[in-house]
């Protein structure tokens, strides 16, 4: 378990992301947004640009939508990072048609070994119907087996619904 792993899941547009934010500004560190998403049209770019004027200044942005591990090993123990999220990180990855055991072990390793306090958002997806196609069948599994995961190796695991939050392991600060 990493002592500086908090893990932020909940449903699309739950308040997840401004939750996961409080928590990496109120940690005083350098902050450091991993983002993973990636622009492939005008909407995603929208969202974007809604996330960054959110956030505001202060906020060292790197973009990873694949290679999170390389970045992690570089932070440092006076740096917070958010990395935003795990299910478009786990997308890219499926859509690239990568190992998904490999590539999520190598997160794992990469988050037990990081000296920055880590911040991770990810959707839950598993409150919904079976989807009717195979690859959504596939990234619903993927997506639990990864949320299992983090949230095992975390030491703070938070629910977030309609802006509530609600710890699941550990204790806010």
């Amino acid at each position: 378990m990493n002592p500086d792993l908090t893990f932020v899941l909940g449903g699309a547009a739950s308040g997840k992301s401004v939750f996961a934010e409080q928590l990496v500004v109120s940690s005083g560190k350098n902050r450091v947004y991993l983002a993973t998403s990636q622009v492939f049209d005008d909407e995603m770019q929208k969202k974007i640009e809604r996330h960054v004027s959110q956030r505001g200044t202060g906020w060292q942005t790197v973009e990873a939508p694949l290679d999170l591990a390389p970045v992690l090993v570089d932070l440092d123990s006076d740096q917070t990072c958010l990395i935003d999220c795990a299910t478009m990180w786990l997308s890219n990855h499926l859509l690239a048609e990568s190992d998904l055991d490999q590539e999520q072990s190598a997160l794992l390793a990469a988050l037990q070994t990081c000296q920055a306090q880590i911040v991770i958002v990810s959707n839950e997806v598993g409150h919904g119907i079976v989807p009717e196609n195979a690859l959504a069948r596939r990234f619903r599994e993927a997506q639990g087996r990864l949320n299992i995961a983090l949230a095992a190796q975390a030491n703070l695991v938070v629910q977030v619904t309609a802006g509530l939050p609600l710890v699941l392991k550990g204790t806010l600060p």
